[in-house]
């Protein structure tokens, strides 16, 4: 990841957090008061954000004194009662931290919790499972991270990094055949070499694709699981092939069952929950 990024987007984070002063720490709290504290995982899961999680520490360090010991890293397996590390410093300086960091891991540890649940039901099978763009805003670069320690594949990034023509362009394109004839004539006048990614919603759909080519990846957008091991048969490895829509945990190892190269799932990074990971005092 890009840390200067990171870096700004915790900047942000702690001014959304602190406009102007932590009045709770300050009126309670001895300004040289030094403490100790623990970061504990309280369930289950697979482990993301560790260095994140010190990096709001480490921006908040204005008395210099922050110290960390770091126990574990992202991709390794929680267990109740984990420490995952420990922090000492200034007192109010930890408890300004606390919330912010305690989002970033907690959220980033959710999603790579979740996608390894989904890998692990594709064990031994071909398809690999991608996430997609249906992400939290200014989080992408950090959820789609979480997907990769949880054991997925990133679908592109954003919508520069490759070209998917869905219903709508297909629909205000007028027709398969013109949207990727154009699209094919869009990269050559201007020298980009972005590969194609069609979205088709029946057999139809499919046999237009097929007859004007020119793609490289077929998305086949909520085919029931028989209807995608015919439509994989169909397409024969001339291109790519992709699954998508409503497939969950219950569902993926049937869809995946057809030969299908993908299955993106959104679910990843916008259905997702916060692990329970604690900061507690070290007394």
């Amino acid at each position: 990841m890009d840390k200067e990024y990171i870096i700004q987007h915790i900047r942000q984070s702690i001014k959304e957090d602190i406009p102007s002063f932590d009045h709770s720490s300050l009126a309670c709290i001895a300004t040289d008061s030094q403490k100790k504290v623990k970061l504990m995982a309280k369930q289950e899961g697979i482990l993301c954000g560790v260095d994140i999680f010190c990096m709001v520490f480490e921006e908040l360090n204005t008395q210099n004194d922050i110290k960390i010991e770091k126990f574990m890293n992202d991709g390794d397996k929680l267990h109740y009662g984990d420490i995952i590390l420990k922090i000492s410093g200034n007192a109010i300086n930890i408890l300004s931290a606390e919330r912010t960091a305690l989002n970033y891991i907690q959220l980033l540890s959710g999603i790579a919790t979740t996608t390894a649940e989904y890998v692990a039901l594709l064990n031994g099978m071909h398809t690999q499972l991608l996430d997609t763009r249906k992400t939290t805003p200014s989080f992408r670069m950090l959820e789609k991270y979480a997907v990769k320690v949880g054991g997925a594949v990133n679908h592109r990034f954003g919508l520069s990094d490759m070209i998917m023509l869905k219903d709508n362009h297909i629909d205000f394109a007028g027709g398969i055949s013109q949207a990727i004839n154009k699209t094919n004539k869009y990269l050559e006048d201007n020298n980009l070499n972005l590969k194609i990614e069609i979205e088709v919603r029946n057999f139809e759909e499919l046999q237009q694709v097929l007859q004007t080519g020119k793609i490289h990846r077929i998305m086949l957008d909520n085919f029931s699981p028989e209807d995608l091991k015919k439509a994989v048969g169909i397409i024969n490895h001339r291109y790519e092939t992709e699954a998508s829509g409503g497939i969950n945990k219950t569902t993926l190892r049937t869809y995946a069952e057809s030969g299908v190269d993908f299955i993106s799932v959104g679910a990843l990074t916008h259905h997702i929950f916060a692990l329970d990971i604690s900061l507690l005092a070290d007394i």
